[in-house]
């Protein structure tokens, strides 16, 4: 049985790298990517602080679909380049919006989020997998050091599917 700690960390980057264990330990035995990504949703949503939603977008081939999270309904159908996570997909390059009233092409799920982080996940071929997308309801909730924690999280998700 897995069991979600709950400690108090020096810093941020010690938040991450305690999560990134616990991510692995999670996901080691299981190599499905619908239960991986479940349950990866569910470890960072009641990890981290402030979060309003945390989950998957998978690429169908032409699109971004949405997959598994936690928060409220989200929207269903992203397409490639629109709003934060369609750049994230087509630039293969990480998001951080400090605040998404500021983007100019920002897709409104949830009227409470104000600050965004996307991370594209690429397989290593070389192909789309889809993008992990972390909402917050706080201006500027994320800075470099969850740019560099989301990566380490999602190469811990990313290797867990084989």
């Amino acid at each position: 049985m897995f069991h979600l700690a709950e400690t108090t960390y020096a810093s941020k980057r010690e938040h991450y790298a305690d999560l990134a264990s616990q991510a692995r330990g999670l996901l080691a035995d299981e190599h499905d990517l619908i239960a991986n990504a479940a349950n990866f949703s569910a470890l960072v949503f009641n990890s981290l602080p402030d979060l309003n939603w945390a989950g998957f977008y998978l690429f169908d081939g032409t699109e971004l679909v949405v997959g598994p999270f936690q928060g409220k309904p989200a929207c269903v159908r992203i397409a490639l380049g629109r709003g934060v996570c369609g750049a994230a997909a087509r630039t293969r390059q990480i998001q951080l919006v400090h605040d998404v009233n500021a983007f100019e092409d920002h897709i409104a799920c949830d009227a409470a989020s104000q600050s965004e982080i996307v991370v594209p996940l690429v397989r290593p071929d070389g192909s789309l997998l889809g993008v992990w997308d972390v909402d917050s309801p706080r201006v500027g909730r994320f800075d470099e050091d969850d740019r560099e924690g989301m990566a380490a999280l999602c190469a811990v998700f990313m290797a867990s599917l084989g």
